[in-house]
């Protein structure tokens, strides 16, 4: 018997709606809320949440000293194609070199790393 259910995986951000936009571009979804916490209501029943941290300073990956704490492995149909979807939308590549691996590092417009994983 479980204790608890996931309610929300939430991240610190400096522009809670702008990370929300952006992962509703990215996922899909409704984005309820505004200014200091924005949720992402996903397809599935899931949520994303970003709460507006002012002092905001992103994970640097890979680091030790800057651990990137987790992340986000969003599964995918075709690389290629979510790889220019997501560029175009404003994330930049962390470790994308390597086109034999089934997955590809960004991050996200905040600094967040999330890959993206064929599926």
């Amino acid at each position: 018997m479980a204790v608890a259910t996931l309610g929300a995986v939430v991240l610190d951000c400096p522009d809670p709606a702008a990370l929300a936009g952006f992962y509703a571009d990215v996922l899909g979804g409704t984005v309820v809320g505004q200014e200091d916490w924005v949720d992402l209501k996903l397809p599935g029943g899931q949520t994303v949440a970003f709460q507006a941290a002012p002092d905001f300073v992103p994970p640097r990956w890979p680091s030790p000293d800057h651990s990137q704490q987790f992340h986000l492995d969003l599964e995918v149909p075709d690389l290629d194609a979510a790889e220019k979807e997501v560029l175009a939308l404003g994330a930049r590549p962390l470790e994308t070199e390597d086109r034999s691996r089934t997955f590809r590092v960004y991050a996200d417009p905040a600094g967040h790393p999330f890959c993206l994983c064929a599926c």
